[in-house]
């Protein structure tokens, strides 16, 4: 299949864009490569899929892997002019979106960066499904809809009209609006509520990559609600592997569902207290880390779990890769990536 991939200098979606190459699809990734964190960071997940930082720079203009069935272009989601042209000439199958403006704590310094990318972006994303004959749409959305929902573990039948935060409000308006587009125009769409994924390659602004990059360079590493929060954590491998099957598998498969609209979690099906997390970074590391215990920060929730049962049934999800691998992955890769 022809598939395009936002935000294909991402975590997610350079996961997601390796995969599907592995797997003889034509991909062709997407990204705006703003500077929301390092970018030297999303240049070099690029490199890896073929495309040099020179290529990469220029924006709205295709450029092609020299190894694989790669291509790339920069260019901002809500560009009203230059994405449908994307779509029309390239004829995609499918659609998938991992483009957007991260983060929870940003979201409250920085919010016209969520509508832009998030709201306008997505609308536009949505219009070139319409109007280009797209098969199915996978897009991102986000654990942290559920808010302050205190019923363990997280199900997508709960009740998530309470968002904590401008980035949560954002990925419930994209479940809500994709809705529409599959009410109206019959568009396949499918939503998935990713949980606190990490790994090599992860991104800078996650606990993972703090943590260590704290430890290691001996400053201490803050740590939230005093070190009572547990997560979801969830190994990009686990994750990918999940989208590729919704990605590969047509939507009239689907077991529970005949609606062209599904939201599911996917997750680790798993929750892991904060303290025993990091305290896997710094058996890795062979060093402790001084922490500096702080309060609730806001728009942050307690605990995340993630009720994958939907998932396990349409899609023989399986997530299976332990805490102690993910933490030495990513660890081994930190060590490589900056000597």
């Amino acid at each position: 299949m022809k598939i395009l991939v936002t935000g294909a200098a991402g975590f997610i979606g350079f996961y997601t864009s390796k995969v599907l190459i592995s797997k003889r699809h034509e991909v062709i990734g997407l990204d705006n490569i703003n500077d929301y964190y390092d970018v030297n960071l999303k240049y070099a997940r690029l490199n890896e899929l073929g495309i040099s930082k020179e290529e990469a720079s220029e924006f709205n203009s295709l450029c092609k892997s020299n190894s694989n069935d790669f291509k790339f272009v920069r260019m901002n989601l809500e560009d009203r002019v230059e994405l449908p042209k994307l779509f029309e000439k390239e004829k995609f199958d499918i659609v998938c979106n991992l483009a957007a403006q991260a983060g929870v704590r940003y979201s409250l310094e920085s919010p016209e960066t969520y509508v832009d990318s998030n709201l306008v972006g997505f609308l536009n994303i949505l219009e070139c499904c319409r109007n280009f004959n797209i098969k199915h749409l996978v897009y991102a959305s986000s654990s942290s809809v559920y808010g302050l929902n205190k019923k363990i573990p997280f199900s997508t039948d709960d009740n998530v009209d309470h968002p904590i935060s401008l980035y949560a409000a954002t990925k419930k308006s994209n479940e809500l609006m994709a809705h529409t587009y599959s009410h109206l125009f019959n568009i396949p769409t499918t939503g998935l509520r990713f949980f606190t994924v990490y790994g090599p390659w992860g991104r800078p602004d996650m606990a993972m990559f703090l943590f260590t990059d704290a430890i290691v360079n001996n400053r201490p590493i803050k740590v939230f609600n005093h070190g009572q929060m547990e997560r979801d954590f969830t190994y990009i491998d686990d994750i990918v592997e999940g989208v590729v099957r919704i990605i590969e598998k047509p939507t009239n498969t689907r077991v529970n569902t005949k609606s062209l609209y599904k939201i599911y979690n996917i997750g680790n099906n798993n929750s892991v207290k904060l303290l025993d997390f990091i305290n896997e970074i710094e058996l890795n590391l062979d060093k402790v880390a001084e922490k500096q215990m702080l309060p609730m920060q806001p728009g942050d929730v307690e605990r995340t779990w993630a009720d994958v049962d939907e998932l396990i049934k349409d899609y023989d999800y399986q997530p299976n890769t332990s805490i102690k691998h993910g933490v030495k992955s990513f660890i081994d890769w930190y060590k490589n990536y900056y000597n």
